[in-house]
């Protein structure tokens, strides 16, 4: 298949620009090749995070379980180390949509949507529902209904 050919139909996707080595802008050459280390940068402070938050989830893990009674979680301490492992897990999918981003020209709209569906899941598994207003649970409640079915609109064309 030629390099320059739309992909066939069953795996059409969105594209963008990806910032292109060669530019006749020398100027504009210039910026695209420091906006890409910017986004190298960037992916390395996040492997960074992700190590954070690794260690983060052996000490919550650690801490729950030296805490007396020992070997016995509340169901707060569940909700706790639920939301230090969302935590990694955003950061990973945060990692991958970087990687996307600079490896190639396909703008990754479900993995960002799955992303963002990953993060407001962990908001909902941390929610004290004692401490949040209606307003604020039915602007979730939206949230999630919205990436939903976003998430499946987009799927169905794949």
């Amino acid at each position: 298949m030629d390099k320059d050919s739309p992909p066939p139909p069953a795996q059409a996707q969105l594209t963008h620009d990806e910032l292109p080595k060669e530019h006749e802008d020398p100027l504009i050459r210039h910026l695209h090749v420091i906006i890409r280390y910017a986004v190298k940068l960037l992916a390395m402070l996040m492997v960074l995070v992700i190590l954070w938050g690794v260690f983060d989830v052996v000490y919550v893990l650690y801490s729950k379980f030296m805490t007396p009674p020992y070997f016995i979680f509340e169901v707060s301490d569940i909700f706790v180390i639920f939301g230090a492992f969302m935590v990694v897990l955003i950061a990973i999918e945060i990692f991958i949509n970087i990687r996307l981003y600079l490896g190639t020209n396909i703008l990754p709209i479900r993995l960002v949507i799955a992303t963002a569906l990953m993060a407001i899941a962990r908001k909902v598994i941390i929610l004290d529902i004692d401490t949040i207003s209606a307003e604020h649970l039915f602007a979730i409640a939206a949230v999630v209904i919205a990436l939903g079915v976003t998430h499946w609109l987009v799927g169905k064309q794949g």
